[in-house]
């Protein structure tokens, strides 16, 4: 239960994060009032800007998904404050609102569903093509009034009343949930901020459609959900940079920047996978590769106040801030005899991919294709020999082989014969 609370805590955390800037966009719709009138002017210019913003840094950045998203939602919050500002009194507002409610949920489900093809890759112009032509198909279609089209994708598809509640096509609503359903799995399952923020869109245009002309909503969700986008692809970005894509450790580079800042009381261990090139050559890369993320899991549960970090090949290193050595040889021990006593089933093209049912088979009678794998750990702290974070690091890295010479699987501490 502890080996699994962390990774899943930051998995949920790309939802709850745009839930969080949802909830405030409910709360600030009724603070706006109190505004004075210029400032009330500024309110609807504020989702053009961020879309704007956060179509630029998609661009940058090569989130062409993201680009997408912020296209399909910035042009219905554009035509709602045009074209259908004054309602749907017209023909031509209510074919626009009836398009709008069918196509732009139909395209953010597309959106879900796509994996990331960058922005100016030939996936990615096909996709902006495919944009660009169906935005000329249904501009034709409401040039030449062919409402018959979009009056029969709007009419209702079962005669519920409680349906009724929604104020909306049944089709966008099912659209809407479609794409939502598919947003949160990847989310939960991916922890991706950019596929939180693609729930958040659809959450958006939920509001956007039910509560489309109520005082200062469309605005408010609108910008919301661009600022969420914003941060996703600025978060991902980060990710990227910082985080080892295998493992989800921080990367080595986080690491140099966090030593200098460790004080005068820290310890710093070094943990090597035992074995590891006889793994690859015997089970192949792709094994290797599930020992380093399992590996990598229960670093990320290390106990202790120890920070994790993935410091290149097998190696992982972890800092202690405030603790000595032997203050941190217990919790050491601890990931030590963790990793030691996990049984791995390889991965092969029978092995579940649910994690019960992987559970339900290393708890079973079955031990064919299992492996084990132990982990050798030195530590070490500031002292009269090693004064800088480099010279600690360089001890423990020392201490590290002598638990290799000692016979691996073990925890070494710096200084000891």
């Amino acid at each position: 239960m502890l080996f699994s609370a962390i990774p899943m805590l930051r998995k949920i955390s790309s939802i709850l994060v745009p839930t969080a800037v949802l909830f405030a966009a409910w709360v600030i719709v009724f603070q706006i009032p109190r505004l004075s009138p210029e400032q009330q002017s500024l309110v609807p210019l504020a989702p053009y800007l961020l879309y704007g913003v956060g179509m630029l840094l998609a661009c940058h950045f090569r989130r062409g998904r993201v680009f997408l998203a912020q296209l399909a939602v910035g042009i219905c919050y554009y035509l709602f404050r045009t074209q259908l500002a004054h309602g749907t009194d017209t023909p031509e507002a209510w074919l626009i609102y009836r398009v709008l409610t069918v196509v732009v949920p139909f395209n953010i489900l597309l959106i879900a569903l796509m994996s990331e093809k960058g922005f100016w890759s030939t996936a990615g112009r096909m996709r902006l093509l495919f944009v660009a032509v169906q935005t000329g198909a249904v501009w034709l279609t409401v040039r030449l009034d062919h409402h018959a089209l979009w009056v029969s994708l709007t009419q209702p598809i079962v005669h519920w009343p409680a349906l009724e509640r929604f104020a909306m096509p049944q089709l966008s609503l099912l659209l809407i949930l479609l794409a939502a359903g598919v947003a949160l799995r990847r989310a939960v399952s991916l922890g991706s901020p950019i596929e939180g923020s693609m729930f958040a869109c659809c959450v958006t245009l939920y509001v956007v459609f039910r509560w489309m002309w109520s005082p200062h909503v469309p605005e408010t969700f609108c910008a919301a959900s661009a600022l969420i986008q914003i941060m996703a692809v600025i978060q991902d970005s980060y990710n990227m940079a910082f985080r080892d894509d295998l493992t989800g450790l921080l990367s080595r580079r986080v690491l140099n920047e966090q030593l200098p800042g460790l004080g005068s009381r820290y310890a710093i261990a070094m943990v090597d996978v035992d074995h590891f090139k006889g793994f690859n050559d015997t089970y192949g890369h792709d094994v290797g590769d599930q020992v380093l993320k399992m590996v990598g899991a229960r670093l990320m549960n290390m106990t202790g106040g120890g920070s994790p970090f993935r410091y290149g090949g097998e190696e992982f290193t972890v800092l202690f801030p405030g603790k000595s050595s032997k203050e941190a040889l217990p919790h050491l021990e601890r990931l030590r005899q963790a990793i030691a006593d996990y049984r791995m089933t390889l991965r092969g093209e029978d092995r579940p991919k649910d994690e019960e049912r992987g559970k339900s088979r290393r708890s079973g009678s079955h031990r064919s294709g299992e492996v084990s794998v132990t982990v050798s750990i030195g530590v070490a702290e500031p002292g009269a020999r090693q004064t800088s974070p480099r010279d600690v690091l360089k001890a423990a890295d020392e201490a590290l082989y002598k638990a290799k010479n000692r016979g691996r699987n073990q925890v070494c501490l710096a200084g000891t014969r």
